[in-house]
Order: structure tokens, then sequence, then C-alpha cells
């Protein structure tokens, strides 16, 4: 993705997308990034607490103390702090593999009983052939076409493998909507999503992935137009959602 918050390249994002809308555009001018650490939420990242111990099930995005809306401030320090998020969550894994400690159960935005209560939810499908569910409808802003969020991605294969989570690298991905900059399944579906919201979309071949990604260790192959699933909270709307 080329306008993610993560530190490490993203499938989510398109390389091919647009430039110049980096997540650099969330700081105020000569504010540098110390000043968005005051105050705000300083624990460790999801993975790093799960790999010390922590429950999964506490990583969830839609699980925080603001009732899924994550303020500007908590948004912003994850921004900073992502870099030496990234090597202390690495470090945590290899201190416990080298434990002992059998490997922890990926952070989740939906939950095993999050995932039962999907049956019982209303299924939408647009004229584009998307498809998805609220698991939660936000109360905030949504985002007009351009404008940059900030989101918890979880992307998985139809079968629940996940071969991308912005919860496993600490941070929300931050991207432009209306864009390109991600695939058009996602561009899509977040546009109608409200700030605090969590949503599983149901994304056809023709809105994915045209060309396929890989597999890598951990992470499973996803062939050329195939459909793919994601869950999505939206984080924040900037310039929409003046929360502190």
């Amino acid at each position: 993705m080329a306008a993610a918050a993560s530190s490490s390249a993203s499938p989510l994002l398109l390389p091919s997308g647009p430039r110049g809308a980096s997540s650099r555009a969330w700081l105020p001018s000569g504010g540098g990034g110390r000043a968005f650490i005051r105050g705000g939420n300083t624990r460790a990242p999801c993975c790093c607490r799960a790999a010390a111990g922590g429950s999964a099930a506490q990583c969830g995005g839609a699980d925080d103390d603001n009732g899924g809306v994550v303020t500007r401030r908590g948004v912003f320090g994850a921004v900073v702090l992502g870099v030496s998020s990234s090597a202390l969550c690495l470090q945590a894994a290899l201190d416990a593999v080298a434990g002992g400690l059998p490997p922890e159960e990926k952070p989740k935005l939906c939950d095993a009983a999050c995932e039962a209560e999907l049956e019982n939810l209303p299924m939408v499908t647009t004229e584009s052939g998307l498809q998805y569910k609220d698991i939660k409808v936000g109360q905030g802003p949504s985002p007009p076409i351009g404008f940059q969020v900030a989101a918890n991605c979880i992307a998985m294969v139809p079968n629940g493998q996940i071969f991308d989570s912005s919860l496993e690298k600490g941070q929300p991905y931050i991207f432009r909507v209306g864009a390109g900059q991600v695939i058009k399944g996602l561009d899509e579906g977040i546009l109608s999503m409200k700030v605090g919201g969590l949503r599983r979309l149901y994304i056809p071949g023709q809105l994915a992935f045209p060309k396929g990604l890989t597999s890598a260790p951990g992470r499973p192959r996803v062939a050329p137009s195939s459909p793919v699933v994601f869950d999505v909270n939206l984080l924040f709307v900037p310039g929409l959602d003046d929360d502190e």
C-alpha cells in the first residue's frame, strides 16, 4: 500500500496508487511527533501484548475504551511509535518462541462471539457485486471521496486464513479513499461506513487483486481475481472527526 501508516509494505495498498498521500499530511507543520504521545495511549501494540502473554481478543479494534472510536491522539501515537513498535513485536515473538511458549492466536476484529452473530446479520449487496454485513454501525461521519482515513483492516481468503493485518503491525492503515490506493472492493466498502463502525466485506474477484498475491511465510496465496474477505474498523477521518 502506497500510503499506509505501517512501516512495512502491505499487500492491501496498490503500488501503482497515486503518490503524495502519505500519513505525513496528518502532522501539523513544525509540531513533531512527540506532541501526539502526550497523554495518549502508549501501551504496546496488540501484537506485542499478545506475544507477551496477553489475550488476542484484547487486541480487537472494536474493543477499545471509547466504544470503537479511536481518538486522534491515540492514532497519531500509533503512527509515531510504528517503527520502534514493529521491532519490539519481533523481539517479543522471538522471546516467546525461545521460551517454548505456544504460538499466540492472531488478533482479530471479529472474535468467536462476533462470528456467531454474523450469521444473523443482514447481507447488503451493491450494484458492483460487493457484499457486506455491518457488525457495528459507527456514530461518526462517513469519509468523502478523496479524504484520508485511518482504519484497522484484516484481510482473509474465504476459508478465514489471514494474509494481511494492521493489528499484527500494531498500527492502522492510512490511505485516501476513492483515489485508487487500495483495491476497489475496499474503496467502495469503506466509503459508506461511519467512524467507529465495524464491517465485514465480501469482495468478489473483479473488485479484489487482478494479479493475485504470492504466498509468504505465514501468509496464504491469493489467486488472481479471486474473492477475499475483509474486516474493517474505521477509526478516524482527519478534518471531519474532531474528537480529542
